[in-house]
């Protein structure tokens, strides 16, 4: 299995000078980590989890380049290829790309969530974007009720923001 530090080192150079989407990679990996190593991921699920929370955004910088904007839904479009390619350059198993890509294009789909990785995906994502949002307590509820599944990222989300 491949070591996720130069993947990191790599994400952070692709959005070099851009603070900000670094610190929310950053931050939906470590929860992520979390939240997988306590729900109890086998190691392959959770090293695809990492993996895919590492380059979950990369889609972003092509989308507003193509668009000028980036949607979730452009996001997802733009996101697999690059990621691919990253991941296929760093030699990480095929089937790791291939998954990895799947959840990188489908990150913004809330239905129809095919495996403990997706969902934890989501809900990693989902904590960091609540604060960077500055989300009120009504759309926090919102998205416990409707997103949060697992016992870690609903404890994590309620003791965080309610």
């Amino acid at each position: 299995m491949n070591n996720n530090n130069e993947l990191l080192l790599k994400m952070i150079a692709y959005d070099a000078k851009d603070p900000k989407r670094i610190q929310h990679f950053l931050k939906v990996y470590e929860f992520a980590k979390i939240i997988g190593e306590s729900e109890g991921l086998d190691a392959k699920t959770q090293h695809i989890l990492e993996t895919a929370a590492i380059v979950h955004d990369i889609g972003i910088k092509n989308a507003e380049a193509k668009f000028g904007n980036c949607s979730g839904k452009l996001q997802e479009q733009e996101g697999p290829s690059p990621a691919g390619e990253l991941l296929s350059s760093l030699s990480y198993d095929p089937d790791v790309i291939e998954r990895v890509c799947y959840l990188v294009a489908h990150h913004h789909t809330y239905t129809n969530v095919d495996g403990l990785d997706y969902q934890i995906l989501l809900e990693a994502d989902f904590l960091v974007n609540l604060y960077e949002d500055g989300a009120n307590t009504s759309a926090i509820s919102h998205a416990l009720e409707h997103i949060f599944q697992t016992d870690t990222g609903i404890h994590i989300c309620k003791t965080m923001f309610l």
